[in-house]
């Protein structure tokens, strides 16, 4: 098998298991407070890779210097404000409607980048938002319109997350991928903790009775270790075997995985309106990420060398 098919397939399983983890969430949460919950999920991903980078370039320790931190810091706080957002709001809403609410940030992103790098914004991307805007609308609502409040904190996540892919496109190319994630999840973990403290039960995270919890035992394990820091190992090594147009792509089925989990398990049923709104947010994020205007251009370079060769025939 051709190494580019394994990257694919790869994060084909990455997109899989973050889908599955609204599901499980939302399960684990019923028992582990919103935020504590995230704390733990982070401290634990955050010191895992801690571990792998301190095994493979403990010579490197100098990498965490002023700049790297204050990068990480800033993904961080928009990681963490995401999180959080889309853990609360799976108290109030679906799985299948938190995933596709979510995948809004894919669209979001051309927006975000236009305002705050002024980098170009494609044509075809306002008209994935506007499809994706649509949807939103058609998903969140039955008879009347029934946005309630878990669709608005995901919706306020899916903004946070946005933010955070920006800033990373920002700061990526700057610094090491391993110590700026280590620094970012270190920081959602933090910030987790602060929020706990004040706000929540968070002594029930040192509760074995809890934590033992087969929904509470399974939804860290499966989040903090495979959903946050195997899936940023293995999409940091693999994105490069593949291009960024079929990683958009692949992660876009995230929120369908999550439908279909939430169908599966716990037999959630959207309905026919709800189903169209998650075709057009679907169709919105695909249309957000695909190069047409460089699809085009080279058409039309291929025109063009093909009309010359005839000419000179």
């Amino acid at each position: 098998m051709k190494k580019p098919w394994m990257a694919d397939i790869t994060l084909l399983l990455i997109a899989l298991v973050w889908g599955t983890t609204f599901l499980i969430v939302q399960q684990a949460i019923a028992s582990l407070p919103p935020n504590t919950f995230n704390a733990v999920r982070f401290t634990v991903a955050a010191l895992f890779l801690l571990v792998i980078f301190l095994i493979r370039s403990r010579h490197q320790l100098a990498a965490f210097r002023g700049p790297i931190v204050r990068a990480g810091i800033i993904l961080g706080f928009w990681l963490c404000l995401g999180y959080a957002l889309q853990t609360v709001g799976l108290l109030y809403t679906t799985p299948s409607k938190a995933g596709f609410i979510t995948g809004l940030s894919v669209v979001l992103v051309p927006l975000f980048s236009f305002l705050l790098l002024r980098d170009r914004i494609k044509p075809v991307a306002v008209i994935g938002v506007i499809l994706a805007a649509a949807g939103l609308y058609l998903l969140t609502q039955n008879q009347t319109f029934s946005f309630n409040l878990g669709d608005a904190l995901v919706f306020g996540c899916a903004i946070c997350f946005a933010m955070q892919i920006v800033f990373t496109g920002k700061y990526a190319p700057r610094f090491a991928a391993l110590p700026l994630a280590i620094v970012q999840l270190g920081t959602v973990a933090v910030m987790s903790w602060l929020y706990s403290f004040f706000f929540e039960d968070w002594s029930r995270a040192f509760d074995p009775a809890i934590l033992f919890i087969p929904e509470v035992a399974t939804g860290l394990i499966v989040t903090s270790i495979f959903a946050t820091a195997l899936a940023f190992l293995a999409q940091t090594a693999l994105q490069k075997q593949t291009s960024s147009t079929r990683v958009a792509l692949i992660f876009a089925l995230e929120p369908v995985f999550a439908a279909l989990t939430s169908y599966v398990f716990i037999h959630e049923v959207l309905s026919g309106r709800q189903l169209i709104g998650c075709l057009m947010i679907f169709t919105g994020m695909i249309l957000a990420e695909l190069p047409i205007g460089q699809w085009l251009a080279q058409a039309r370079s291929r025109k063009g060398k093909a009309k010359e060769g005839r000419e000179s025939a």
